[in-house]
């Protein structure tokens, strides 16, 4: 047998059970599940150092497991010396088996370190299911060796799910073990 996360088979053998009996599913098929992360992160200035981007997705490639990319400028924006095609930031999306790690990784390892913690806020929905957080430091995953990075920088995460309304979406990732604030 192959190898399965974690949090894969939790989510099979516990978390379905548990969210058709509170929301009253007919069907398994309709227990609202995970259906990918992305992680993103700016770089404001890449316009004056090309190097930052670079260290930007290798970090962000060391964090997820996953090739990162650049990400590209849109538009040129006089303002803040932004040419159209510049290269800004660093994406990676993860799915399946990854997804998993990364989540059992960011649950068990990462948000413990950060100081001053007090729990996730649930307000950062966005009517449809879907989850926004952001982290302040990437210092606080294991693969980032502190003596190796040029400056601390942030990331946004999304969690996209399946469910359809907010209270689900809450709901699925309180028993997946992100610490929501208690109201």
């Amino acid at each position: 047998m192959s190898y399965q996360p974690k949090l894969k088979t939790v989510y099979r053998s516990e978390i379905v059970s548990k969210l058709k009996d509170k929301f009253q599913y007919k069907s398994v098929m309709q227990v609202p599940k995970l259906l990918k992360i992305c992680l993103s992160q700016g770089v404001g200035q890449a316009t004056s150092d090309k190097k930052l981007v670079d260290n930007a997705v290798d970090e962000m490639t060391m964090i997820a497991g996953q090739k990162a990319v650049k990400t590209y400028a849109k538009k040129s924006v006089s303002n803040f010396k932004l040419r159209e095609g510049m290269p800004i930031g660093a994406r990676v999306t993860l799915r399946g088996d990854q997804m998993y790690e990364f989540l059992y990784k960011l649950t068990s390892i990462a948000i413990p370190r950060v100081r001053d913690f007090r729990g996730l806020n649930d307000k950062s929905f966005d009517g449809r299911g879907n989850y926004t957080m952001g982290i302040t430091e990437q210092i606080i995953f294991p693969e980032i060796d502190l003596d190796k990075i040029p400056r601390i920088t942030g990331m946004d995460i999304t969690f996209v799910t399946s469910a359809n309304t907010d209270e689900e979406a809450l709901e699925l990732l309180k028993l997946l073990g992100l610490p929501f604030k208690n109201q």
